[in-house]
Formats: C-alpha cells, sequence, structure tokens
C-alpha cells in the first residue's frame, strides 16, 4: 500500500465522521504489509468524548498489538500533541500526514523524539477542513481548545 492509498482510507474515516456531523479527521494504522491494522475519525461530536480524536479511536479500535514499532499512523490532519503523545507511547515510527496548514499539530514534538513525518499536503484534505472550518467555526475553536470570545 503506498503513501496516496493509505491516505485514501484514512480520507474516508475523515468523510463518515462528517457524515455523521462530526469534525472531518480520519486515520488508519497500517502494517508493513498494507494490513489496515486500525481505523477511526473524530467521535467528539458524536460521542461527547473529548478525547476521542480520530488517532485515539484509530489505536483504541487496534486493540492489543505487539508489533506497534512496525507501523504507520496515517491521518488526515497533522496530530494534536495528545494524539502524537499517543504514537510516541505506542512508538510508532512513521506518521503520514494529509494536511498541516490548517492546524500544524505537534509535529516537532514527533520529529524530535525520531518519528518519521511525511506531510501530503492532500488538497482533498485541506479542502475538506476548510469547509469544515468555515461552516462551522464554534466547533472547531472548541475542538482546538480555542475559548468562547465573551470569555
Amino acid at each position: 500500500m503506498n503513501d496516496r492509498e493509505m491516505m485514501d482510507a484514512a480520507l474516508y474515516e475523515a468523510r463518515i465522521g462528517y457524515a455523521e456531523g462530526g469534525i472531518p479527521i480520519g486515520a488508519v494504522l497500517v502494517t508493513p504489509t498494507g494490513e489496515i491494522a486500525g481505523r477511526g475519525h473524530n467521535l467528539r461530536m458524536q460521542t461527547g468524548d473529548t478525547t476521542a480524536h480520530a488517532e485515539i479511536v484509530c489505536l483504541r479500535n487496534a486493540g492489543r498489538r505487539r508489533d506497534w514499532h512496525k507501523l504507520t499512523l496515517v491521518s488526515t490532519l497533522s496530530p494534536c500533541i495528545m494524539c502524537s503523545g499517543a504514537a510516541l507511547l505506542h512508538c510508532i515510527p512513521r506518521i503520514l500526514i494529509g494536511e498541516n496548514c490548517t492546524f500544524p499539530g505537534a509535529e516537532d514534538l514527533l520529529r524530535e523524539k525520531g518519528a518519521a513525518i511525511t506531510v501530503l499536503e492532500d488538497n482533498r484534505c485541506i479542502e475538506l477542513m476548510r469547509r469544515f472550518i468555515r461552516d462551522n467555526p464554534d466547533l472547531w475553536d472548541e475542538d482546538i481548545g480555542i475559548p468562547p470570545s465573551d470569555s
């Protein structure tokens, strides 16, 4: 499975989340042989769980494993500090990112700790996030931790 095919799988998850009224971020975990070991999409809005980011849901869905150090984590959006920390905790060596222009994530932390980062700047991911942010600015601000302007 090449980078584009892996991103297609993560983007599929993001679109599911968007269709459910959630934040359109998707993630998959891929083995060296190209098998998808786990998948997930952001479920914060759907479940009310503030930790249900796409990458965390994906890791949960992958279950108990001993091969984390061989997997690639694929996310449509640059992982936040929580998701980056989870990737580091699991010793995932490679992170494939769809885009980082709508949200820069914690890529410096991942690199500092030795993870290999590839950013595709995939226009499909960029357009999906830009559309969501334009149409749902309050939900987006809530997701990334920006307090309301009246606070």
